[in-house]
């Protein structure tokens, strides 16, 4: 399960991409506009930044923007940026494996392979959408909702 600084992380990179090429963006108004806590959303924004993903300026006009096109960064970066490996045990992370205490034979171990099918299954989908997917399916999500109701009236 993805934590909730996990989630808030992803809000936040898809208000981001919203305003992507319109200027950096404060984290009072991403905070607003997204009902996240202030304090926890500039500790995540930090982490981003620190990372790689986001940019930010200082001083009147400044605030927090991508660093890349949506296009160009992954689901799957900002999860890992937050949370770590995508793997639900640690024995079964592609990039960090460690064993775990109880097990006797990592190599033959059913629950560990069980375990990296369902990290490679996760990684499959957040490492091919982007922020600019997810964007779109919002938008999609959105517009459909709109007919749905619509159709109903």
């Amino acid at each position: 399960m993805l934590s909730r600084k996990a989630k808030y992380a992803l809000i936040a990179c898809q208000h981001l991409a919203e305003y992507y090429q319109r200027g950096p963006r404060l984290i009072m108004d991403i905070a607003s506009a997204e009902e996240l806590p202030k304090k926890f959303l500039e500790l995540i924004l930090l982490d981003l930044k620190n990372a790689g993903h986001l940019e930010s300026k200082k001083g009147k006009g400044g605030g927090y923007m991508l660093a890349r096109s949506p296009a160009e960064i992954t689901v799957g970066a900002i999860v890992r940026t937050i949370d770590g490996p995508l793997a639900p045990f640690r024995c079964a992370s592609a990039t960090a494996p460690l064993p775990c205490e109880e097990c006797t034979d990592p190599e033959t171990c059913g629950i560990r392979s069980v375990m990296r099918d369902a990290r490679d299954a996760l990684s499959d989908v957040l490492d091919r959408l982007t922020l600019a997917d997810m964007l779109q399916r919002r938008d999609q999500l959105r517009q459909d909702k709109q007919g749905d109701v619509m159709f109903y009236i």
